[in-house]
C-alpha cells in the first residue's frame, strides 16, 4: 500500500537526517559533537606512561613518517603508523603487568575485573534497526527500540502504526496469522452485511475473542482505529462488555477495507544483523580467534561435552557411512551455530572482518566485500584457504559448510584489466580508517 510505503519513507529520512548530527549557528563555530558514533561494548584500558626508551623509540619511528607524508592521505603509511602505536601500546601493557607482578609480591593479589575477554576474535553480536537510528545494541535491545518507536508512532498514523505491531510484537507465526484471520473477518462481516447489527459487535468475553484477539499486541489500537467502541450491553440477563461498530461510521466502509488489506500486507519490522565491520593486521587475527557464546545455538560448555562425547562414536562409524549421510551429518552439526565470522585476507596483509547468519546466502558475503573496496564494479575471487573458489552464491554458509568461521584469501579477476587501475589498492578510505579508531 502507499501509505504504508510513505511511511517508511518518511521515517527513513527522519532516521538519515539525525544522522547529520547536532545544528550549527551561522555565527557560532563549529559544532563538537560527533554526527555518527557506535556504542562502545567494552571499557578502555587505562593508558600507561612509557619509560624514556619507549617514548624516544616511538616518536623517532612516527617523525619518520610523517616526513615522508605528502599531499593526500597515504593510507598505507596510516595503516603501518597504526601497527607502530599498537605495538607501542602492547609494550606498555606489558610494562604495566611487570609492575603488576611486582606489586602482588609485596602486597599480595588483588581482584581484577575484565569486561571482555580481550582474545575474543569479536566481542558480541549486535544489531540495528536503519528505521529508528544507526545505533547498535544487542537483539533485545534492538527489539525494545523497535516497538517503543512504533508506540511512539499512534498519535501520527494509530491504524499503520497498529498493523505493524501485530506483525513486529507477537511471537508464533501461527498465532499471529490467526489473529490477523479473525480480524479480516470482523472487518468482512461489516463490509458485507452493513444492515446486520449483530455482525458490528464483538463481544469481549467470547472465547474467540480471548485466545485468538485479547492475548496480541497492538489489537485494541487496531479496533480502535478502525472505528470500534468499548460499550457495556445487555446480554444473557446481565451486561457484558463488547466491542462495537458505530452505525453512524457505515457510510465510510472504503476506509474499513483499506485498513483490513493494510493488515495483510503490512510486514515486521526486525532487527538487522550488524556486520561489525572490522579491519585487522594479520598478527591481530591469529590473536584473536576464540568466538563468543552468541555463536552457539548450544552453550559453550554444552557444546563441548557433546562434540566430546561424539568423537569416539564418529571416529567409529566414519567409515560406515555413505558420502551423502556424512554431508546431512556434518549440515547437523552445523545448526548448532547461529553465525558464522567471515574474513577475508587481502595481499596486502590486511584482514576484513564481518558477522554474518548462517542461513544468510554467499552473496550477502560478496556484497559485503564489495561494499569495501574502492572499486567496487571490478570482479573478483573470494578463495578458500585450502585451495577451490566459491561460486555458488545462491547457497546459504551453512550449506556451503562457512560455519561458524572462515578466512578467504581475496584475488582480482585479471581478466578484466585497466591501465589506470592500480592492483595493489583494495580497501576503501573510510573502511582503512577503522584502523585509526582502534590505535
Amino acid at each position: 500500500m502507499d501509505a504504508f510505503k510513505k511511511f517508511f519513507d518518511k521515517k527513513k529520512a527522519d532516521a538519515k537526517f539525525k544522522l547529520a548530527g547536532q545544528g550549527q549557528s551561522l555565527s557560532g563555530g563549529p559544532s563538537h559533537h560527533s554526527a555518527y558514533s557506535r556504542t562502545s561494548h567494552s571499557a578502555p584500558q587505562p593508558r600507561v606512561v612509557p619509560n624514556q626508551d619507549v617514548r624516544q623509540a616511538g616518536a623517532a619511528a612516527l617523525a619518520r613518517l610523517e616526513s615522508s607524508k605528502k599531499g593526500d592521505v597515504n593510507w598505507s603509511l596510516q595503516a603501518i603508523k597504526t601497527q607502530a602505536r599498537r605495538e607501542l601500546e602492547a609494550e606498555r601493557a606489558a610494562m604495566e603487568q611487570m609492575k603488576l607482578n611486582e606489586q602482588q609480591e609485596v602486597t599480595g593479589p588483588r581482584e581484577v575485573h575484565m569486561d571482555s575477554a580481550p582474545m575474543l576474535a569479536v566481542q558480541g553480536v549486535y544489531f540495528h534497526c536503519p528505521l529508528i537510528g544507526p545505533e547498535v545494541a544487542s537483539y533485545e535491545e534492538i527489539k525494545k527500540q523497535i516497538r517503543d518507536f512504533l508506540y511512539s508512532q499512534m498519535e501520527e498514523d494509530r491504524a499503520i502504526s497498529s498493523c505493524i505491531i501485530i506483525h513486529t510484537c507477537n511471537k508464533n507465526k501461527e498465532k499471529i496469522n490467526t489473529c490477523i484471520e479473525t480480524l479480516c473477518k470482523y472487518i468482512e462481516n461489516i463490509v458485507s452485511n452493513p444492515t446486520e447489527e449483530k455482525f458490528r459487535k464483538i463481544r469481549i468475553s467470547n472465547r474467540a475473542y480471548q485466545e485468538r484477539i485479547h492475548p496480541m499486541e497492538g489489537t485494541k489500537e487496531f479496533l480502535e482505529a478502525a472505528g470500534f467502541t468499548v460499550q457495556e450491553l445487555p446480554f444473557n440477563d446481565t451486561t457484558d462488555k463488547f466491542w462495537v461498530f458505530p452505525e453512524d461510521k457505515l457510510c465510510d466502509l472504503g476506509n474499513l477495507e483499506q485498513l483490513r488489506d493494510g493488515l495483510v500486507s503490512a510486514e515486521p519490522i526486525r532487527p538487522q544483523l550488524d556486520r561489525g565491520v572490522t579491519v585487522l593486521f594479520p598478527a591481530e587475527a591469529a590473536s584473536h580467534v576464540d568466538l563468543p557464546p552468541e555463536f552457539f545455538t548450544l552453550t559453550t560448555e554444552e557444546l563441548k561435552k557433546e562434540m566430546q562425547n561424539r568423537a569416539t562414536a564418529v571416529e567409529r562409524s566414519q567409515m560406515l557411512m555413505t558420502k551423502t549421510m556424512r554431508e546431512k551429518y556434518e549440515i547437523r552439526e552445523m545448526r548448532k551455530y547461529r553465525f558464522s565470522l567471515i574474513r577475508v585476507r587481502f595481499p596486502d596483509g590486511l584482514i576484513l572482518q564481518g558477522t554474518f547468519g548462517v542461513n544468510e546466502k554467499f552473496e550477502e558475503v560478496v556484497k559485503f566485500v564489495r561494499e569495501n573496496l574502492v572499486n567496487d564494479w571490478r570482479p573478483f575471487f573470494l578463495n578458500l584457504s585450502g585451495g577451490g573458489k566459491v561460486t555458488e552464491e545462491e547457497q546459504t554458509l551453512v550449506e556451503l559448510r562457512l560455519v561458524p568461521a572462515v578466512v578467504f584469501n581475496f584475488e582480482w579477476d585479471f581478466e578484466v584489466q585497466d591501465p589506470n587501475l592500480d592492483d595493489n589498492v583494495f580497501l576503501r578510505p573510510e573502511t582503512l580508517s577503522l584502523l585509526q579508531e582502534k590505535a
